[in-house]
């Protein structure tokens, strides 16, 4: 048994569905016929009675989903990310803190203290591969109440991220809800670093192209099964084979049909085969190609 299991909770950084949530377990898929990477994942955050990390971890890989990136948000999340990664051989991790953390730690005038304790634990261990997830959110700013300083403190710690995974040759791994625009201004104003990767990517098939333009691996989640979200099963269809991912970002964003339910990473073969529907990819050539592109996104193979 892991020491390092998932007994924290995060409300208000992702959509949560409330008390009334539905909590049974989605059977297991048939499982891929080769191995993908869940490339964000949340082990950490607790979801009543849900799945310890050793379960998650072995359910995962029964149905093809053998290796996981864990990403940590906050302070606490970024520590036990490093934990996790340092015990487990099948994670690796990203430490960050994520947009919405910024401007309650500049307000407590607390950010600067902050930014340097992610940097240290971005070098504590060899198995910290991304920095993220950073980046802006405009949906949670408006309802914070927090102001110009609360924006204000979402792109300073934004761009000080960016210098940190270009400085240490780390993923960057961005954080994008109704941000678009201002995502890319500050990656062109700070220069991408080598490796970045939108995650949970939600824009359409004209933004796909601006962020592959500057280099971007583009990662996919069960949002792509969404009823309402055909703009972003064009965007998909148009990214090439080599810049696509796939992610749970568990326990959110579970695909259709189990949505509402607390998602994990063995339902990743859900998303993989949509995925391959909306594409026409064979599955097992989409499978492949989401390994590779993973390793090569997140520093090689572990």
């Amino acid at each position: 048994m892991s020491t390092a299991e998932p007994t924290r909770s995060r409300a208000g950084t992702e959509e949560r569905s409330g008390a009334r949530r539905d909590r049974e377990r989605p059977p297991a898929p048939e499982a891929l016929p080769h191995p993908v990477v869940d490339n964000h994942c949340h082990l950490d955050i607790a979801d009543g009675d849900w799945l310890t990390t050793d379960e998650a971890l072995a359910a995962a890989a029964a149905v093809g989903v053998p290796r996981i990136v864990q990403i940590g948000c906050d302070l606490p999340g970024a520590r036990w990310a490093v934990q996790a990664a340092a015990e487990h051989d099948a994670l690796v991790a990203g430490v960050a803190l994520h947009p919405n953390e910024a401007p309650g730690l500049a307000a407590a005038g607390e950010l600067e203290q902050a930014l340097q304790e992610i940097e240290r634990l971005a070098t504590v261990h060899d198995k910290v591969r991304a920095v993220g997830e950073t980046g802006l959110d405009h949906f949670r700013h408006a309802q914070s109440g927090t102001g110009d300083a609360g924006w204000a403190a979402q792109v300073e710690s934004f761009r000080r991220h960016i210098d940190l995974a270009k400085r240490l040759d780390k993923t960057l791994v961005i954080h994008d809800r109704d941000a678009h625009d201002d995502v890319l201004q500050v990656i062109d104003e700070e220069g991408a670093p080598e490796r970045w990767v939108m995650h949970c990517f939600s824009g359409d098939a004209a933004f796909a192209r601006r962020c592959l333009d500057r280099g971007a691996h583009l990662s996919f989640a069960g949002t792509v099964t969404f009823k309402n979200a055909a703009p972003l099963r064009e965007a998909l269809a148009t990214t090439p084979l080599d810049r696509v991912l796939v992610e749970t970002d568990a326990p959110y964003l579970t695909p259709t049909p189990y949505r509402g339910r607390p998602n994990a990473s063995y339902l990743v073969p859900v998303t993989v085969r949509a995925m391959a529907e909306v594409r026409g990819d064979d599955l097992e050539e989409l499978c492949r190609a989401l390994d590779a592109n993973t390793e090569a996104a997140f520093g090689g193979a572990w």
